[in-house]
């Protein structure tokens, strides 16, 4: 009787001690999410940020890892191999350079957006056209650096259409994206700058002071595509859809895009 019940004892000691092991197996299980590097321009950062959060609820083996940066950045480190699955750009050019050099697959036009001129919500300037960003007023203009992000490309764009772009040289400050050209203003640091709509309707300590005409620079684009060395195209795929649904859809216009189609 005794070794029966001292084998029960033993039985009982080892389910108790492998229960208590099954805490420590979470680890294991998180483990096993797949991870989906999506490589997206900076201005797309509240939007995506907020429809990672409604994705990855649905798909809790779905781990979304963001890289957010200038376009024109971004382009460079997917044709450097960096790692990524996803790419979303602010411009049309980016994504046609990976397209045309073989490392984009799936891809569309997604979202558009405005060019606007902002100033510190504080500030009593008033300006209605870009070329009176000329008058002493304005000591200081930033823009993101042409070569790398199309805010500053649609900006430079404008400038020369306005036969401004020379005069404003000794004004300008370049910026590495267009959330840092909304930061200069927000600090003070420049008296006006230009960003996305969908950018100045995400401070409240920037007011929005002229629209750019749509006429003066190229169209604004948001295209998506799958990077055709990802390792997970089957994950890269299901985001890919899911960014073109309503949901993201309402996600995308509440921060002031419009859908491209």
């Amino acid at each position: 009787m005794f070794k029966k019940l001292a084998a029960v004892a033993v039985a009982f000691a080892v389910l108790i001690g492998g229960l208590t092991l099954l805490p420590e197996q979470k680890p294991a299980e998180a483990a096993k999410k797949t991870e989906i590097i999506v490589s997206a321009a900076a201005s797309l950062q509240d939007s995506l940020d907020k429809i990672a959060v409604q994705y990855e609820k649905q798909h809790p083996d779905i781990d979304l890892v963001f890289n957010y940066g200038a376009s024109g950045t971004l382009q460079k480190q997917i044709e450097q191999g960096a790692p990524a699955d996803l790419f979303f750009s602010a411009g049309d050019k980016q994504m046609n350079a990976l397209v045309d050099a073989g490392l984009i697959g799936d891809h569309t036009e997604l979202l558009k957006n405005q060019l606007v001129l902002v100033a510190p919500a504080n500030s009593k300037t008033t300006i209605t056209a870009i070329t009176e960003l000329t008058d002493k007023a304005f000591k200081k203009v930033a823009v993101g650096q042409p070569e790398s992000v199309p805010a500053g490309q649609y900006a430079q764009q404008a400038l020369t259409y306005k036969k401004v772009w020379d005069t404003l040289q000794s004004k300008l400050v370049f910026a590495k994206d267009v959330r840092q050209v909304l930061s200069y203003v927000e600090t003070g640091n420049a008296d006006a700058g230009f960003v996305y709509k969908t950018d100045a309707l995400t401070s409240g300590k920037v007011k929005i002071v002229l629209t750019v005409g749509a006429h003066a620079h190229k169209a604004i684009n948001y295209p998506v595509g799958i990077i055709k060395e990802s390792d997970h195209q089957k994950e890269a795929k299901a985001f890919y859809n899911y960014v073109q649904t309503k949901a993201s859809g309402d996600v995308f216009t509440g921060y002031g895009f419009k859908l491209a189609n």
